[in-house]
């Protein structure tokens, strides 16, 4: 007997669906274990999920949230250029573009396989990964300054590469020996993937795999529903702002929050137009960092597939920061997707102030460094994007050090680092009193500087939460801003230069460096509240100094351990 609701038994809908989302999952594993870069096989910035044939996300590996933004569209878009009567078994398709292949910036390049199974099409499966190729491309005001941009392309026709489009894309390349090591374990986790996906219809048979994908998308539809409850019904505005070294003045972001009957609607209206920077935001992006919250809020263990979106609506005006429109540059669009996330975070604190955190970090700043490398006479670029403090919860600290929301990587191991370039870590530590104080403490921020041991090398950094710094909740103080310098072989310091210069040009020789030094998250509730032992285990592990004891914490100086000094702090 089949329960309501389901067209197939649910326990069948259930052992389908993890079958999918572990095909997602070991695809991801094989991309990242056959990858080239370190961007990938290090850092892991790369994701996979698969897709029903109209193009419903089925199922999506726990990786980059913010790579779901890249993967809505670009069914669609092979689909509006190559009709399902014109795709074959073997095929593969192309495509970063965010206004011709669903992309969300370019250098997130995405192949996408349709699968069949006994001459049907059964679903395709997609991944991305993040090909940090193009570092001195102009000034970041409009998409053609941002790298090579490929519409929806097949790549792969029957099995067989096309190596004249291959040839194409690797002239237009600053390091193609890593483009071309990454795009094909790129094809080899799609292979995987295809084969993994009609073991699944031989072991289920056909229909039954195609009617328990819609079931599925059906009950975490209604799971989602039922989840939103926890919202109670009302109207929750919210304002914060994205400042940079790149701006001038700081991006005023506005969100509406309408919990309603229906479902939930995020209204975007009264955020400011695209502009002529690299923090624009395609809807896409937006549709990715709105569900990833609202999943995160209300259900974390919910599937990740297109029912969750049914219930969220998102107004988002066109040619605004939040949906801009051809020819808008997007490559920083990360930072302003983290700045959402606090948007919605802060503007639903007073309806579940137990499932928020204070703001984070700010989210996907990041260093890089570029020229060519001494040793082996050819280009190379290292890029990374930091992380810092967690905001803290209702009922815990922040973290500390981390990636945040939805970039999600991990950081470069400095023995990677040191070993593929000429550079060297000469400092990666937490910044003592970084964490904003709270009853509960937010996370730490850290410091991680870079020097050049050889050769001429140009770097920049692109950061965020200078000004603006990470707000604290019911009482939290802010956690500790975010800054860059530039540290010469003679000791000096200088602060990084603004705008594009600041963020790609800043010429490094032996001993030169460049330090990042990223914000805390916010604290939450009085920090006057903290429980004491919490304040001197803090203060005795360094995380916080003698002064915020006393003055933020309250924590009367008799009470300061003998073993404790005021030196602990580096930031």
């Amino acid at each position: 007997m089949v329960e309501a609701g389901f067209r197939t038994d649910p326990v069948t809908v259930e052992v389908i669906g993890n079958a999918l989302l572990s095909i997602a999952e070991e695809m991801g594993e094989a991309l990242v274990r056959a990858a080239y870069s370190d961007n990938i096989k290090e850092r892991r910035d790369s994701s996979t999920a698969i897709f029903d044939p109209a193009g419903q996300t089925l199922a999506q590996a726990a990786h980059i949230p913010i790579h779901l933004g890249s993967f809505l569209g670009v069914v669609e878009a092979v689909l509006r250029r190559f009709p399902v009567s014109e795709l074959r078994d073997g095929d593969m398709f192309i495509g970063n573009d965010p206004y011709a292949a669903g992309g969300t910036h370019l250098p997130d390049i995405v192949l996408t396989a349709p699968v069949f199974f006994e001459g049907r099409l059964v679903g395709f499966v997609t991944n991305l990964g993040h090909h940090a190729d193009f570092f001195d491309r102009g000034e970041g005001r409009h998409i053609w300054q941002e790298g090579l941009r490929i519409p929806a392309l097949r790549l792969v026709e029957a099995g067989r590469i096309r190596e004249d489009l291959l040839e194409l894309i690797l002239l237009n390349c600053q390091l193609p020996r890593d483009r071309l090591g990454d795009l094909r374990a790129q094809i080899a986790a799609n292979r995987l993937g295809i084969r993994r996906l009609r073991e699944l219809c031989t072991r289920h048979g056909l229909e039954t795999v195609l009617r328990a994908e819609q079931d599925l998308l059906d009950y975490t539809e209604r799971r989602m529903r039922a989840a939103l409850k926890v919202i109670p019904e009302g109207v929750y505005p919210f304002e914060d702002e994205l400042d940079s070294n790149y701006l001038t003045e700081p991006i005023r972001l506005v969100l509406t929050v309408t919990r309603d009957r229906e479902g939930i609607i995020l209204d975007f209206s009264g955020c400011p137009p695209q502009g002529p920077h690299p923090f624009n935001m395609n809807l896409t992006a937006t549709l990715a960092t709105c569900y990833y919250a609202l999943k995160t809020l209300v259900d974390p263990e919910i599937p990740p597939n297109a029912g969750l979106y049914r219930p969220i609506r998102v107004v988002a005006p066109a040619g605004t920061v939040v949906n801009c429109i051809e020819p808008a540059a997007v490559e920083a669009r990360t930072q302003t997707c983290q700045r959402v996330v606090d948007l919605i975070y802060g503007a639903l604190a007073p309806a579940i102030p137990d499932r928020v955190t204070a703001a984070h970090n700010g989210g996907n700043s990041s260093v890089s460094f570029h020229g060519i490398h001494p040793r082996t006479g050819r280009p190379f670029r290292y890029m990374e994007t930091l992380g810092g403090g967690f905001g803290a919860r209702g009922n815990k600290d922040g973290l500390d050090g981390v990636q945040v929301h939805v970039t999600n990587t991990s950081n470069l191991p400095i023995e990677a680092l040191e070993h593929t370039y000429p550079l060297l870590v000469s400092r990666y530590e937490l910044i003592t009193d970084s964490g904003g104080p709270g009853r509960w403490r937010g996370g730490m921020g850290f410091v991680r500087e870079i020097r050049v041991v050889e050769g001429e090398v140009f770097a920049g950094a692109n950061i965020t939460r200078i000004r603006s710094r990470p707000w604290g909740l019911f009482g939290g103080l802010p956690g500790a801003p975010q800054r860059a310098e530039v540290v010469r072989a003679n000791g000096s310091v200088e602060p990084l230069p603004p705008g594009p210069e600041g963020r790609a040009r800043i010429r490094l020789g032996p001993g030169d460096g460049l330090a990042l030094i990223t914000s805390g998250g916010g604290g939450y509730g009085d920090p006057k509240t903290r429980e004491r032992w919490r304040v001197l285990q803090d203060l005795r592990e360094g995380r916080i100094s003698v002064r915020a004891a006393v003055e933020d914490y309250g924590l009367d100086p008799r009470e300061i351990p003998a073993e404790v000094s005021d030196d602990n702090g580096n930031g």
